[in-house]
């Protein structure tokens, strides 16, 4: 049986704990790996490597620091291919998703590589008489990433290429149930020269994440999952002085407008639904089809789409997606398919039950449709993350705007029409973090920012781009004069003023 060691102070460190959890292959349902899970003391080992690293990494000018980066980048590239298919062996994605996992986290550590630019201050010439202002973004020092399963690669480079790129070092938790890209990454950035210490990797469960959220020595904490783990990571955080960045759940909603194209908006949402088995937080699960005329040609449309789709294990190439990612998700999606049969919504393609030959085992889950879901549907405000698309269906344009505003996640949301001020109207009111307009997932580039709304995030500050950086660095003020001889003012006990 393989173990999965954590990577500390440059290399894998053996846990003492004697506790494991069970890595699967989602593709034959059997048990391939374990995963080491830390105890408080092994993490405080790593927080000891990172706050030991933190003064030289710190104090590197960052265009040495981004010289490490683009190493870092050239690695990954080289690697794309081994990163894939380890990933895909985990997860149950199949590899060519796998690929724009790893890619997405490609091009943040891309962005990264700016960092001379991106860390400069700003400057004031004569604030005053003889008085100058200028500000510097500061790395804070020790901070934290809890990465979730669906994106391994991605959601890490997210959080730690733009973190360590600041000058901090970096304390990466990722998801026990697919941790060995994450730890490969780990590898890799010291393959490209930065020091021991900088990137640290553990691996665990609740005991990690409550020691990250706790150790006085972690600075900031970014993390991705669900909404309600978000929230407890986001207060607890918080509670200890933390900075906390917390994107939880969503249930993303694209409105079909009478007007649309219609053939593209189908494609592009059977796309959206059900790629990756649904296990995106930028999915497109809720479909609102505006007037009965759209709601009907859609669901015709979509249900001979969605038959056409083949589940296959992760290395089948004709395959458009695999295995959801656990025996306990897989029970989780089919309990809401029936939980929306019992509610009244009809089920017009059913994916519960769903087996392969000679993969019987795997926790394969086949595309199931709703028509007809209501507002009101415990399975409508709930997230399913799996290949479930319900329809829901409205009247008007303001009618479809208000689910997607008036809903419990705020995530994103796409609208498809062919009316350019609809959309714009559309864009500019919704409430939702991220628009598309007839672009099915809306997870901005690298060089943006990526963040959702209401339930869907809890902090002030957003991913990657430039609020990436605002994050996790702090900004200090300088205002300086330098008097010369008998320069001297007489207005101590008065504040200060430029005029």
């Amino acid at each position: 049986m393989r173990d999965v060691h954590h990577f500390i102070d440059g290399k894998q460190a053996t846990g003492k704990s004697g506790r494991f959890g069970d890595i699967y292959n989602p593709n034959t349902g059997e048990v391939q790996a374990r995963v080491q899970l830390a105890t408080e003391a092994e993490l405080g080992a790593a927080v000891a490597s990172a706050k030991a690293a933190f003064p030289a990494w710190s104090m590197m000018n960052p265009q040495r620091r981004a010289r490490v980066m683009f190493e870092f980048k050239r690695l990954l590239e080289a690697n794309i291919d081994d990163l894939a298919e380890l990933l895909s062996c985990e997860h149950g994605k199949v590899v060519a998703d796998s690929k724009g996992d790893v890619q997405r986290g490609i091009d943040v550590v891309e962005f990264a590589c700016g960092i001379p630019h991106l860390q400069k201050g700003e400057y004031t010439e004569g604030a005053g008489p003889g008085i100058d202002v200028y500000s510097m973004r500061q790395p804070l020092g020790v901070v934290a990433g809890i990465t979730p399963f669906n994106f391994p690669a991605m959601i890490p480079c997210w959080m730690s290429a733009v973190a360590i790129a600041c000058g901090n070092t970096f304390i990466l938790k990722p998801s026990e149930k697919d941790p060995s890209v994450p730890l490969r990454l780990a590898e890799l950035f010291m393959e490209a020269g930065a020091p021991a210490g900088v990137l640290n990797c553990v691996h665990g469960d609740k005991v990690s994440v409550d020691a990250i959220l706790t150790h006085p020595d972690i600075k900031a904490v970014s993390f991705v999952g669900s909404s309600d783990i978000a929230q407890y990571v986001y207060s607890l955080g918080t509670s200890h002085g933390k900075r906390v960045q917390a994107m939880g759940g969503a249930k993303n909603h694209g409105i079909i407008m009478p007007d649309c194209n219609m053939e593209q908006a189908v494609k592009d949402i059977v796309g959206a639904a059900y790629g990756s088995a649904g296990e995106r937080c930028m999915a497109l699960p809720v479909a609102v089809t505006v007037g009965k005329k759209t709601g009907d040609e859609f669901v015709e449309r979509m249900l001979e789409s969605a038959r056409g789709l083949t589940v296959g294990i992760s290395t089948d190439t004709d395959a458009h997606y695999g295995p959801v990612v656990s025996a306990a998700h897989k029970a989780k999606i089919e309990s809401y398919i029936q939980m929306g049969v019992d509610e009244g919504a009809d089920l017009l393609m059913d994916g519960r039950g769903h087996t392969l030959q000679g993969h019987e085992n795997g926790f394969f889950v086949g595309p199931s449709l709703f028509d007809n879901v209501k507002p009101h549907m415990q399975s409508y405000k709930e997230e399913i993350f799996g290949p479930v698309l319900q329809v829901v269906r409205a009247e008007t344009l303001e009618e479809a705007a208000g689910l997607a505003s008036d809903h419990q996640y705020g995530n994103g949301c796409a609208i498809f029409t062919s009316n350019g001020r609809a959309a714009r109207e559309f864009a500019a009111q919704v409430n939702v973090g991220m628009v598309g307009v007839n672009v099915p997932i809306p997870v901005p580039v690298s060089y943006h920012t990526f963040g959702g709304w209401k339930r869907s995030a809890f902090g002030d500050t957003n991913q990657h781009g430039p609020e990436g950086v605002r994050f996790w660095t702090k900004i200090k003020t300088v205002t300086q004069r330098w008097p010369e001889g008998d320069d001297i003012g007489d207005q101590a006990f008065i504040i200060p003023t430029m005029g």
